[in-house]
C-alpha cells in the first residue's frame, strides 16, 4: 500500500521547530522519536546523531540542517502528538532537545525526478514546523550534490555511507589544503586523491592514458614507490640519488635557471652593497659580453635561464669589483659562492659543467611532454638535497613551473592545466617577516609559492598543500586555498585557525576533528556544496606513501629483522668526500670572522 505524500512526511517527522534564527534552529523531539535507530526511511540508520542531517518544509523545498548537539531537558509531563497529558501528576519527564545548523536547501526538480541542494536559504520555517527525517534518496541528493562529481573519493559515515565524489575542476582548480596530525592519513589522501583522478580519466578516455600533469615536491622521499611499475600512469621520479635499476633520474635544478632574487637569498648578499653588483654581473654574463659592457640597454634581463657556468660567475665578480674598485666589498661574496659551488653534495644538483641540459629538455621532463605519451606525475625526492640549498632548489622548479605554464597560456590563449603537490608545506610555505631587508631563501621560497596561489588558477596551475601545522603556514596561501580536506587536527592553535576559515553556522562539524580517526576527513569549501566527514577510499600498501610508524615492538622482540652495517652507511656517508677539496678554504678562515653586510654605509657611494 502507497502512501501519500502527507503521510509519508508525518511517518518521518521527528520533532517540531522551537527556535529560529539566520544561523541557528532548535528542535524539539517528539517523545515517539527515536532513540537510538530510525528504520521508517529506506533502511536502519542511527538517530538521533550529533552531523548528521534532518529536513524542515519551508516555502521553496526543506532546509537542510546539520545537528550539532542533542540535550535533555526535564519536563513537567511528556509531550505527545495529539494529546494532551497536562493533567498528569508533576513529575520531571526528560525531553530531548538538538540544535540544527541552517546549511542549504534541498528542492525537488518535477523535470528530472531528483532533488538538487544548494547552499542558502532564502526562507527560514517558523516556529512549531515539523522536522523530518530525509530518505535514502534525499539523502543522497545532500551527500553527493554538486555537479560534475566524476571522481569517488569515499564515503560519508554519517551519511549511511553514501559515497561521496568531487568535481577535479574544483578540487585542484583554487587550490586544495590538506591539513592534520602526523599519521592521520594526509600523504596517503593525496596519493589517492592523483591515483582516482587519473584512473577515472583514463576510464573516461576508454582506457587510453589521460593528458594529466602533476608535479609532487617530497621532502621526505615518501612518493617514490607510489607510481611506480604501474602501467597506468607515466611516472617519472628525480633524486640527488638514483637507482637506474628503478627508474629514476638524477635531479638536476642548473644553477643558470636561478633568478637574480634567488642568487641573492643563497649568497646571503647584502641589500645595499653586493646584490646590485651581482644582478650586474648575471646580467653581463648571461650576454656574453665582457666586464663593464653596458647591456643595461640592449642585453638580456639577469633573470632570463640563458646558460652559463657558475665559476664564470664568481670570475666576473671578481673582475667587476677589480674595476669598479671595490673587491673589500666583495670578497666575502665571491668567497661563498666558491665555497658552495666546490661542495660535492651541492654541485651535483645545481652545476652544469657543459650544456648537457637544455630549458626545453627539462620542461619535457619535469612538467610533462606531449598528449601522445600519457599522463605524468614527476616525484621531485628533495629528501637528499643539501639543507643549504633545498629552499631555493624548491623555489625554483615551483617558479620554472609557473612561468611556463604563464608562456604556454601567452602563446596558446589557453591554458595547461597542471597540479603542483608540496608536501610539509610549513617548512617551505612559512610565513615571514616582510619588513627583513635580505631576505633568506626560505622567505623567496614562500614568496614563489604565494605568488602561484594568487595567480597560478589564471594560467591552469593548482596547487595541493599538505601540513601538520596550519598556523606556520603563510596566510595569503591558506587563504587562497577554496577547499580544505582536514585530518585530525589535536592543536588548539591550529584547530582555532580552522575555525576562522569557516563560516559560524558551518563550525559544528568541526568539533570531530581532534576525534577524527586515521583514513577519515571532513571535506569543505569550493569542491564541496556542504562539509561532509570522508572515509578516504582504501589504498594498497603498496600504492601508499611510505609514511608508517616505525615497529619498535616488532623490532624489539625480533619478529622483524634488522641488519645492521654501520661501515656501509659510513662509506656511503663519506663517498665523494675526498674527491672534490673545497677552492675556498682558506677564503672560509678568512671570512669566517668578517660579518656579511656590514659594509652598506661605506659603500652607499660605489658608482654601479
Amino acid at each position: 500500500m502507497t502512501m501519500t505524500l502527507f503521510e509519508q512526511a508525518g511517518s518521518l517527522r521527528i520533532g517540531v521547530v522551537d527556535f529560529v534564527s539566520p544561523d541557528e534552529v532548535k528542535v524539539v523531539l517528539d517523545i515517539e522519536a527515536p532513540e537510538s535507530v530510525e528504520l521508517n526511511t529506506g533502511g536502519p540508520r542511527p538517530f538521533p546523531r550529533v552531523n548528521g542531517y534532518l529536513l524542515i518544509p519551508v516555502d521553496d523545498g526543506f532546509l537542510v540542517g546539520q545537528t550539532e548537539w542533542i540535550t535533555v531537558e526535564r519536563s513537567p509531563f511528556p509531550k505527545r502528538r495529539g494529546m494532551q497529558d497536562f493533567g498528569l501528576v508533576d513529575l520531571p519527564y526528560p525531553l530531548r532537545k538538538l540544535r540544527l545548523n541552517p546549511l542549504g536547501t534541498l528542492r525537488h526538480q518535477e523535470k528530472a525526478g531528483e532533488y538538487i541542494f544548494r547552499r542558502g536559504a532564502a526562507a527560514l520555517p517558523s516556529v512549531g514546523a515539523a522536522v523530518l527525517l530525509p530518505t535514502e534518496t534525499q539523502l543522497c541528493s545532500i551527500v553527493e550534490s554538486g555537479e560534475k562529481r566524476r571522481v569517488k573519493i569515499g564515503t560519508s559515515p554519517i551519511a549511511g555511507d553514501k559515497e561521496v565524489s568531487v568535481d577535479p575542476d574544483r578540487l585542484f582548480g583554487r587550490h586544495l589544503a590538506v591539513i592534520g596530525n602526523t599519521g592521520s592519513g594526509k600523504s596517503c589522501s593525496i596519493a589517492g586523491l592523483i591515483r582516482w583522478s587519473l584512473a577515472q580519466a583514463t576510464k573516461s578516455r576508454q582506457d587510453r592514458l589521460p593528458n594529466a600533469r602533476f608535479i609532487v615536491l617530497d621532502p621526505n622521499g615518501e612518493y617514490s614507490r607510489v607510481f611506480r611499475g604501474d602501467d597506468t600512469i607515466n611516472s617519472r621520479i628525480f633524486t640527488v640519488d638514483p637507482d637506474e635499476g628503478k627508474g629514476e633520474i638524477p635531479l638536476k635544478v642548473p644553477l643558470w635557471f636561478w633568478n637574480s632574487a634567488e642568487w641573492c637569498s643563497f649568497t646571503q648578499a647584502s641589500a645595499k652593497t653586493q646584490r646590485p653588483l651581482l644582478r650586474r654581473a648575471l646580467r653581463e654574463i648571461k650576454s656574453g659580453q665582457t666586464v663593464g659592457s653596458n647591456v643595461y640597454q640592449n642585453g638580456p634581463d639577469e633573470d632570463v635561464p640563458l646558460y652559463f657556468q657558475g665559476t664564470d660567475l664568481a670570475n666576473h665578480l671578481e673582475a667587476l669589483a677589480s674595476q669598479e674598485k671595490v673587491s673589500k666589498y666583495l670578497d666575502s661574496l665571491v668567497a661563498r659562492i666558491r665555497t658552495f659551488l666546490s661542495d660535492p653534495r651541492i654541485k651535483r644538483v645545481i652545476d652544469s659543467p657543459t650544456n648537457d641540459i637544455t630549458l626545453y629538455q627539462w620542461l619535457m621532463d619535469y612538467i610533462g611532454a606531449a598528449a601522445s605519451a600519457g599522463s605524468c606525475v614527476s616525484v621531485i625526492d628533495l629528501s637528499l638535497v643539501p639543507t643549504e640549498v633545498v629552499h631555493v632548489v624548491t623555489a625554483v622548479i615551483a617558479r620554472m613551473t609557473f612561468e611556463a605554464l604563464q608562456r604556454y597560456a601567452k602563446l596558446n590563449n589557453k591554458t595547461l592545466p597542471t597540479v603542483m603537490v608540496m608536501e610539509e608545506a610549513h617548512t617551505f610555505i612559512k610565513r615571514y617577516k616582510e619588513d627583513v631587508e635580505n631576505q633568506n631563501a626560505a622567505s623567496v621560497c614562500c614568496q614563489v609559492f604565494e605568488r602561484i596561489a594568487r595567480e597560478g588558477r589564471k594560467f591552469g596551475l593548482g596547487l595541493v598543500i599538505s601540513s601538520q601545522r596550519p598556523s606556520e603556514l603563510s596566510p595569503t596561501v591558506l587563504s587562497q586555498c577554496n577547499t580544505y580536506l582536514l585530518h585530525r587536527i589535536s592543536n588548539d592553535r591550529d584547530q582555532q585557525l580552522i575555525h576562522q576559515l569557516v563560516p559560524d553556522n558551518l563550525r559544528g562539524l568541526l568539533r570531530e576533528l581532534p576525534l577524527l580517526p586515521s583514513q577519515n576527513a571532513i571535506l569543505l569549501g569550493w569542491a564541496s556544496e556542504l562539509p561532509v566527514l570522508v572515509k578516504m577510499n582504501d589504498l594498497p600498501e603498496v600504492h601508499q606513501p611510505r609514511s608508517e610508524d616505525p615497529k619498535f615492538w616488532d623490532v624489539w622482540t625480533g619478529a622483524e629483522e634488522r641488519r645492521i652495517s654501520w661501515e656501509e652507511i659510513a662509506r656511503d656517508w663519506q663517498e665523494g668526500s675526498s674527491e672534490h677539496q673545497s677552492e675556498a678554504t682558506s677564503d672560509i678562515e678568512q671570512v669566517s670572522q668578517e660579518p656579511a653586510g656590514n659594509n652598506d654605509e661605506e659603500f652607499s657611494n660605489v658608482p654601479f
